[in-house]
């Protein structure tokens, strides 16, 4: 029943996902600049100049009909996993994007561990403690930090922890060359402590709210009073029944979370010179660098699709009344 499932969902979603592929080529065709000149080498004599320009247009394929160059490139991506040819490092865009990948994923890895195992707990002793001073303080915390800007955020705590106390590193990353072993980990949890405080409070503003609601609707409803009744125990009602029924939505929302981080947070890691996805896409845009960007885009879009069809499958193991049919 899973396997079939999971099966014709990805059939549903394939046709989605070739039609983000056509709209990124579209995109990357009609977007201003010439690619060729982007990787014209410096100090090329004006004589050599149309040469050097036309072995670089072949290079790039680009001497092909359009359509030719979208199957070819859709081709070369999926199966023979060539991503294209970066014009900023004129590197493949597989080499160049694997550092920043790797970063991106070990910061929001660090930060969704500790944003949900803050979320959960608050957001149902909010709901426990509704109208409480500990559920009001939290929701005007929320409120906040919902409003503030990351980049305000960050540039708070860079001030603070960076430049005046002296704490912690402004930005920029560890360098493995003058760090080895335990010492390198100590530089790497200080590099991360900025940037992922930052995604962790701006996170918590919506996730603690959302299980906060998740809860209370699920308080509210006859079945937490029947077992009231029968006198069991506080905690087992809210965590045994409540949150069980509360993880329903939830599960939703966290599943989702988890696959976003692969996506990097632009902002953030430019602040903090954080050599991630976000900031590496940031880049490859200012620089026009084409097959980045697609690529980039369309491993981003794979994700979220992926993702979808991971919150479907785990939204009917928790929920016992969805079939997976």
């Amino acid at each position: 029943m899973l396997v079939r499932f999971i099966i014709k969902r990805i059939l549903i979603l394939l046709p989605v996902i070739f039609g983000i592929t056509i709209v990124l080529f579209i995109i990357n065709l009609i977007m201003p600049g010439d690619p060729v000149l982007v990787m014209m080498p410096e100090g090329v004599r004006p004589e050599m100049f149309d040469q050097v320009y036309h072995s670089i247009y072949l290079r790039l394929g680009l001497d092909r009909p359009v359509w030719e160059q979208y199957f070819r490139w859709l081709y070369n991506f999926v199966f023979m996993g060539d991503w294209g040819l970066s014009s900023m490092a004129n590197r493949p865009v597989v080499d160049v994007l694997g550092e920043p990948l790797r970063n991106t994923i070990l910061l929001n890895v660090v930060v969704n561990i500790v944003y949900i195992g803050i979320a959960l707990p608050v957001g149902i002793k909010m709901a426990v403690k509704r109208g409480s001073l500990f559920d009001n303080g939290w929701q005007v915390f929320s409120l906040a930090t919902f409003a503030m800007p990351s980049f305000f955020l960050g540039l708070c705590l860079i001030f603070i922890f960076g430049v005046t106390l002296g704490w912690l590193p402004i930005g920029g990353m560890p360098n493995p060359v003058f760090y080895q072993g335990f010492s390198l980990l100590v530089q790497w949890v200080r590099h991360l402590a900025l940037p992922a405080t930052t995604l962790v409070i701006i996170s918590l503003a919506s996730a603690i709210r959302y299980v906060r609601n998740a809860m209370i609707d699920a308080l509210s409803m006859d079945y937490i009073r029947t077992a009231r009744s029968k006198g069991l125990n506080e905690k087992i009602v809210i965590y045994s029944h409540a949150f069980r029924n509360a993880l329903i939505p939830i599960s939703t929302i966290v599943v989702l979370t988890l696959f976003a981080l692969i996506g990097g947070s632009v902002i953030t890691e430019t602040i903090f010179s954080y050599n991630g996805i976000g900031r590496f896409l940031f880049r490859a845009v200012v620089g026009r660098d084409r097959m980045v960007i697609i690529s980039t885009q369309l491993l981003f879009a794979i994700v979220n699709v992926f993702a979808v069809l991971v919150a479907d499958v785990v939204y009917g193991l928790v929920d016992p009344r969805v079939k997976l049919k």
